[in-house]
């Protein structure tokens, strides 16, 4: 073993550069080397025996013996130069040139050395190139066939051999036969290095085929499947044989297929790397066997057979696909944050734009107002003109405090710090009130306010406050969008647990687009009409949030120029949830037992009576 390791060093020791790192390569250098060093110093060696034995040699084997160089040269050659090729060809000159040498002299086609031209070819077969076996057997040819043409002529020297003929053929085909032992022997250990090479090879790539995320496929361009990695099971939920042929095609989703075979088509014709994204049928296995869809990326390219051009019809393409749906989700996610920041860049220049207009116009009346009565003595103002100059400023007043008012509330129910109160109250008396509070707005625009409210509405718990504000803000709403000659219906009936309130008008109606804007602060639905009424657009978004803080709902139906329906259904007894242990409560009545909100109620009623 240890005389094996130290004839394995030194034969590495030999190798080109070129060879060491490729275990194939190394293996057909080794094999070319060995035999015909250790041939050639086994015979060296010998030849001190032979010559004790046999005296004198002949000059026909002097020339024999002078040959054993050769295969040290050879070796020497491919050890610098690393051209296995070329080594091979030149060790078929030198097999060939001792064969003519030795059949020159010994009777040309009838010579025992004749037999060893067959081998010439198969020596070079170790090389696995046909060009070089081709070379090798033409040269063995061209040498049979100039014996034969020189025999023909009779031009040939007598036979020099000093042996008898019987025993030159005999060591002749048993030295051809040993050697075409040891190119057997030589074929079948790279035949088994090959194998073993090719089992690991495969078995690495199985390892990575198995365990990688990616799947690796071959297509045609037509996108028929070839060949697909067992991957595809673990992405697709599906066994790789039912993706073969057009399978996976018929898992892309219909929209996306012209794309993906527009990739596929493309790499094979272009030439060059196509990537495409689009979404694919994944079977979730389960109780139920669902199936759904997923987004994945396809990379592919032309395959490339060791350089061999594949034409336009059998054109073949490889593809790597990984699932890219958590990408696809952060985009959308990326997408819908820039839209909703646009919208609130949106929002900020119309709450500029209204505010300017909102402020500016009480502000200037205030201001206007007041000066004009600080000018009393120069303009001569009587106390009537006095009086209702007063007026107009305590109204545009009211007007600046009611927006002020507006954007607090709207600001604490978005940031969660506004604090409702919930008791009990008749719902009744409140919305009749805010009915009455409205209607000489109404008659001065010409609309008719009906007032459809059941007599039998019981007591609820809730925001009296609140609830008076979301009825003012409806109605005021549907009054300032309804026409002349319009209508406002406010109508109120318990439904199940719940008291629903509907406030009906004729007016311009909203678009279906803007119906999903609705309740947006500073939002004003259209554009046709909006320039036609003033405000700031908080009203319906400060309803939205109070009815959301009672735990209710609100819906809006609409047609344009045709009217709208605004309908908000809340709970009759509104529990509050329960806050935070971190925090003080903010009102007495918010954190009312049941009892105690039970006993609230009864003190409320006996006051009342």
């Amino acid at each position: 073993m240890e005389l094996l390791s130290i004839i394995n060093d030194r034969l590495d020791a030999l190798l080109h550069p070129s060879a060491r790192y490729d275990a194939l390569t190394r293996a057909r250098h080794r094999a070319f080397m060995a035999p015909r060093l250790l041939g050639s110093l086994a015979a060296f060696a010998a030849f001190p025996v032979y010559l004790a034995l046999r005296g004198a040699p002949a000059a026909l084997e002097v020339v024999v013996f002078a040959w054993l160089i050769a295969p040290i040269l050879l070796t020497w050659f491919l050890s610098r130069t690393g051209r296995y090729e070329a080594a091979h060809v030149l060790s078929s000159l030198a097999l060939a040139g001792l064969v003519m040498t030795l059949a020159l002299t010994t009777g040309g086609i009838e010579s025992f050395a004749v037999f060893w031209l067959v081998l010439v070819p198969l020596e070079a077969a170790l090389s696995a190139s046909r060009r070089v076996v081709a070379i090798s057997s033409a040269l063995a040819l061209s040498c049979a066939l100039v014996l034969i043409v020189l025999g023909q002529f009779g031009i040939l020297p007598a036979d020099a051999s000093a042996l008898p003929r019987g025993i030159l053929t005999a060591f002749t085909v048993a030295s051809a036969a040993l050697y075409a032992a040891s190119l057997a022997f030589a074929a079948g250990s790279l035949a088994r290095t090959s194998l073993a090479l090719l089992n690991g090879e495969e078995g690495r790539y199985r390892l990575l085929a198995c365990n990688m995320g990616d799947v690796i496929s071959c297509h045609r361009r037509d996108g028929a499947v070839q060949f697909i990695s067992p991957t595809a099971e673990t992405l697709l939920g599906t066994p790789p044989g039912s993706l073969m042929d057009h399978g996976l095609f018929d898992r892309v989703h219909v929209a996306d297929r012209p794309a993906y075979l527009t990739a596929l088509s493309d790499a094979a014709r272009g030439g060059e790397s196509r990537t495409v994204e689009f979404r694919i049928k994944r079977d979730t296995p389960g109780e139920q066997h669902q199936s759904g869809f997923v987004w994945v990326e396809l990379r592919c390219r032309p395959l490339d057979r060791a350089g061999v051009a594949a034409t336009a019809t059998d054109a073949e393409v490889v593809a790597v696909m990984r699932d890219v749906t958590d990408r696809k989700i952060q985009e959308q996610a990326l997408a819908a944050a820039r839209t909703a920041t646009e919208q609130a860049d949106a929002a900020k220049n119309r709450f500029l734009a209204t505010m300017s207009h909102e402020l500016r116009t009480p502000l200037n009346a205030i201001i206007g107002f007041s000066e004009m009565i600080a000018q009393e003595d120069v303009l001569m103002l009587d106390a009537a003109r006095r009086k209702e100059y007063a007026q107009l400023i305590n109204d545009s007043g009211q007007h600046l405090l009611s927006v002020v008012n507006g954007i607090l509330d709207i600001s604490k129910m978005e940031s969660g710090n506004y604090e409702i109160a919930p008791e009990p109250f008749e719902p009744r008396p409140a919305l009749i009130s805010c009915c009455s509070l409205l209607a000489l707005k109404a008659t001065e625009n010409g609309i008719d306010l009906v007032t459809r409210v059941a007599e039998d509405l019981p007591f609820m718990i809730a925001d009296p406050r609140a609830f008076k504000q979301v009825a003012l803000n409806l109605v005021s709403n549907a009054i300032k969008f309804t026409e002349r000659g319009g209508r406002v219906t406010v109508s109120a009936a318990v439904e199940g647990s719940r008291l629903v309130l509907r406030v009906t008008d004729t007016g311009v109606g909203i678009a279906s687009d803007d119906l999903k804007r609705i309740g947006d602060p500073f939002f004003q639905a259209g554009k046709t009409y909006e320039r036609r009424h003033e405000g700031t657009g908080l009203g319906l978004s400060i309803v939205k949030s109070l009815v959301s803080l009672h735990a209710g709902d609100l819906t809006v139906q609409s047609k344009l120029e045709q009217g709208t329906t605004v309908t908000v259904a809340l709970p009759l007894a509104f529990t509050p949830p329960a806050p935070d242990k971190q925090t003080e409560p903010s009102s007495k009545v918010a954190n009312l037992s049941s009892r105690s909100l039970a006993k609230h109620r009864a003190d409320q009623v006996k006051r009342s009576a």
